[in-house]
């Protein structure tokens, strides 16, 4: 082990002994991290939303937007909390055989509503709070036009872009477990989120906050006149328009963060060398 820093190839280890512990949480536990983790997930958002949405410049909006969002995967991960597109690294511990597929598939259930709750929770509390009040009315108009275009986003570019989504997060994930210091699982958290957020990529979880943000927001019709949004960008924002958005993304964070960053890593770290090393032995 460097100083500060674990090898990459004994983070492997790490990720294995931490998340085969969360596969064997207490439902409480893991009910109350999860509803944690949604409302951390959901502070960044609305943290973001705020302020870029008065940007003009794209670029300019989507970096600024970057550089805030993070916060929420930082909480999580410092705080020991459970969000769903960071358990799916529970494919490493399962294809290790340290836990079994009932006990994924669990996990994943329970952390997937549990962050829906957190989610729904700080929604409407900003909602309630008149957070989307702010620059006369157009934070909420930008709420709604957010949802309104995520929920008309086609399957398959849905589905590539949680794929996209979740291999940085998983990543940023991955590589916070090299640091031993605050400050530097900070940093290594922050610029992989930041990528995914300037990218534009779909996030199941931060996902279910927009869209119950943009529920609760078109309810005021302030907010649709700020933005100059039409009923035809409104209608988007329904249960289907919801649904039809978090299958592909969530299926797409699933390949995204489960096989190309966790089973990926396994296959590098664990596997070759294990097959390698057997190969020699038997060749002796």
């Amino acid at each position: 082990m460097e100083k500060g820093m674990i090898k990459p190839a004994d983070i492997c280890d790490e990720i294995i002994e931490a998340y085969t512990k969360k596969a064997e949480y207490p439902i409480l536990k893991s009910i109350i991290l999860g509803i944690l983790a949604g409302a951390f997930i959901s502070v960044g958002g609305f943290a973001a939303a705020l302020a870029s949405h008065s940007i003009e410049n794209v670029g300019v909006a989507k970096l600024v937007a970057g550089s805030v969002f993070p916060v929420g995967l930082i909480l999580i991960l410092i705080c020991g909390t459970d969000l769903f597109t960071g358990n799916i690294l529970l494919t490493v511990p399962f294809v290790d055989r340290k836990i079994k597929i009932s006990q994924l598939l669990r996990n994943w259930g329970i952390i997937y509503l549990s962050n829906l709750v957190g989610a729904i929770i700080i929604a409407f509390l900003i909602y309630q709070g008149g957070l989307l009040d702010t620059n006369s009315f157009k934070l909420g108009g930008y709420a709604l036009k957010v949802a309104a275009t995520k929920a008309s986003i086609p399957f398959g570019k849905a589905l590539a872009s949680g794929i996209l989504c979740n291999f940085l997060v998983c990543i940023a994930v991955w590589v916070s477990y090299a640091a031993k210091d605050i400050v530097g699982k900070i940093f290594a958290i922050w610029f992989p989120i930041m990528a995914f957020i300037v990218g534009g990529f779909e996030h199941c979880v931060a996902n279910m906050y927009y869209f119950s943000i943009a529920v609760m927001a078109k309810a005021n019709p302030e907010y649709a006149k700020a933005y100059e949004l039409s009923a035809e960008k409104l209608n988007h924002i329904s249960l289907e328009g919801i649904i039809s958005n978090l299958i592909p993304v969530t299926i797409g964070n699933i390949i995204g963060g489960g096989i190309f960053v966790g089973v990926a890593f396994w296959l590098a770290f664990k596997y070759v060398g294990k097959s390698t090393h057997i190969n020699v032995s038997n060749n002796m």
